[in-house]
């Protein structure tokens, strides 16, 4: 690969991890399955695309919020179609179980398919997971600019995290 090659496909692979934190925040199995390489495995749900749904539709079943953030990302290449890398992540959860904060590293394998990059493989390695005993998303509404403090209008904007929201607060804003 040349070095404007290198530059290009370490982009293109830079912006898997960013695509999958946005699919896990709108809960869109689709998107999600499109980042992932054609004969993927998912474990017990199967390889494949469809596998991809079936399992993110399960992880994603009680989720109210989450949230990664994208961190560290190292990339090394074994060709010009392959390569392997390592991203840390803080996540930021809300179920009906409570909120959990983790941080963790994926261990990635990438591979180009018909010029587009997607993940082989990507194993979840957790470094701690902590649910905290109050949730910060079970404040009032913070009312920005009014108050910098309490739920944002990001969460509320979800229809169904403004439900829950509102059975544990009463829709209170500030």
């Amino acid at each position: 690969m040349t070095d404007f090659e290198v530059l290009l496909a370490r982009e293109a692979i830079r912006e898997l991890p960013l695509r999958y934190a946005k699919a896990i925040e709108t809960r869109d199995v689709d998107a999600m399955a499109a980042l992932f390489a054609a004969d993927a495995r998912f474990g017990e749900h199967g390889t494949g695309p469809d596998a991809c749904r079936r399992l993110m539709a399960d992880l994603m079943a009680d989720s109210l919020l989450a949230v990664i953030l994208v961190t560290n990302h190292l990339i090394e290449f074994d060709d010009a179609d392959r390569a392997r890398g390592e991203v840390w992540a803080l996540c930021y959860a809300q179920s009906d179980a409570g909120f959990v904060e983790q941080l963790l590293r994926y261990e990635d394998r990438y591979r180009r398919e018909e010029g587009t990059w997607r993940f082989l493989h990507r194993k979840h390695r957790l470094w701690y997971g902590d649910v905290r005993d109050a949730s910060p998303l079970e404040q009032e509404a913070a009312g920005w600019p009014a108050s910098q403090v309490g739920v944002g209008d990001i969460p509320l904007a979800d229809d169904r995290f403004r439900e829950w929201w509102e059975q544990r607060t009463g829709g209170g804003a500030r």
